[in-house]
């Protein structure tokens, strides 16, 4: 088996690109996700080496009692004919012949078990190096991928203009290719948000309260707080989930008492009847 090798000249074609400094500068979180990249590309190496080191060792295992088995098998037949050549010596020569087989057939059986726990061995570790190289090309392509995105301020804003301009689907693509290549960034919280928006105005009320509580997740102090676990409170009383629904909408009364959001929430739940604060 061939060990898989890191490309030299991806990482050469890499180092260039880093260091070219384009007009508008890398951003601090373009910087930080080459970083983590790199990282994890190192922490690939590494794992790749152990598991070249295993694997040699396990491949020599394999190899030392695949030999013993062809010995033992081969000291087996010759044992049995001489058992056919010797029929007509006496019992007691054929009774000693016949324990050596049976011992020889013992010591054969513990060798086969020991294969095949070395074999699975073997099979495990070969499937985490499939692993292994999946990955690699994975953090490849991703980086690839991150070599040909824009810059962050430049995808959000086309994203968001794009929204504005009614071009849902292409403001989709670009806000899931901003959340994908910028996720920790302040805007990443508002690019599911709108995410969540387009879901909503066409009727897909799963996926809409699904980006909406990713708002909630990991941006709880953004600027979409508010109004995404408002728009998550809709979504659910859209699911059928109206006891969910109405724990959201109660729960931004509690956070956001005093916001625009809060107004609506109150408007919604006087609608459906229920009081604003839960018995």
């Amino acid at each position: 088996m061939k060990p898989y090798r890191i490309s030299f000249v991806f990482a050469f074609v890499a180092v260039l690109w880093l260091t070219a400094s384009p007009a508008w500068g890398v951003s601090k979180e373009m910087v930080q996700l080459q970083t983590q990249v790199q990282q994890l590309q190192e922490q690939m190496t590494a794992m790749q080496r152990s598991f070249d080191e295993r694997m040699g060792v396990m491949t020599n295992l394999v190899q030392t009692d695949t030999d013993a088995v062809n010995k033992l098998t081969a000291g087996l037949t010759t044992l049995q004919d001489a058992i056919v050549k010797q029929q007509g010596d006496s019992g007691s020569k054929s009774d000693q012949l016949s324990g050596q087989i049976q011992t020889l057939n013992d010591t054969l059986d513990e060798i086969k078990v020991r294969l095949a726990k070395v074999t699975k061995q073997l099979e495990d570790l070969q499937s985490q190096q499939q692993s292994i190289q999946a990955n690699q090309a994975q953090q490849q392509q991703q980086q690839a991928a991150l070599a040909s995105a824009p810059p962050p301020d430049v995808l959000y804003n086309n994203a968001l203009r794009d929204y504005n301009g009614g071009k849902n689907d292409l403001a989709t693509q670009e806000f899931s290719d901003y959340v994908k290549f910028y996720p920790n960034t302040e805007l990443a919280g508002n690019a599911f948000y709108y995410l969540g928006e387009i879901q909503y105005k066409q009727g897909n009320f799963q996926q809409a309260a699904q980006s909406y509580d990713q708002v909630l997740q990991n941006f709880p102090s953004g600027n979409k707080a508010a109004s995404a676990q408002l728009k998550k409170g809709y979504s659910l009383i859209e699911l059928g989930k109206q006891d969910d629904g109405v724990a959201e909408l109660r729960h931004l009364l509690q956070r956001y008492p005093h916001s625009q959001e809060a107004l609506q929430a109150r408007d919604r739940l006087k609608k459906l009847g229920v009081p604003a604060r839960g018995e």
